[in-house]
């Protein structure tokens, strides 16, 4: 027999959030790290100044960085980016039993 859908928490643990393995939390942290990426390319075309030590090695390693440094900001969830992106997949069911308090009735 099955439970009721009633029983369904109020607070999905971060498992159940994410598809069982977090595989929606990953995903909607990569899409904002994508986001910040493309943020942070756009400050660094918006330069006054030629550098006089630029060369295209420094360009890559200031692209690694930049990722590196998107990747964990993204991680951090501080923006919000991946918390409405996950909030928008995870449906119209999860953002019910989280707006009501409970379960569907």
């Amino acid at each position: 027999m099955t439970s009721p859908i009633s029983s369904v928490s109020a607070t999905p643990t971060p498992a159940a959030a994410g598809g069982g393995d977090g595989g929606l939390r990953k995903a909607a942290e990569a899409f904002e790290a994508v986001i910040l990426r493309q943020l942070m390319a756009s400050m660094r075309q918006a330069k006054l100044a030629d550098d006089i030590f630029g060369s295209s090695a420094t360009d890559n390693f200031r692209e690694m960085a930049d990722a590196r440094t998107a990747d964990s900001l993204a991680a951090m969830r501080q923006f919000g980016i991946a918390d409405m992106v996950e909030r928008q997949f995870r449906g119209p069911l999860g953002g019910l039993a989280t707006r009501s308090g409970g379960g569907v009735q």
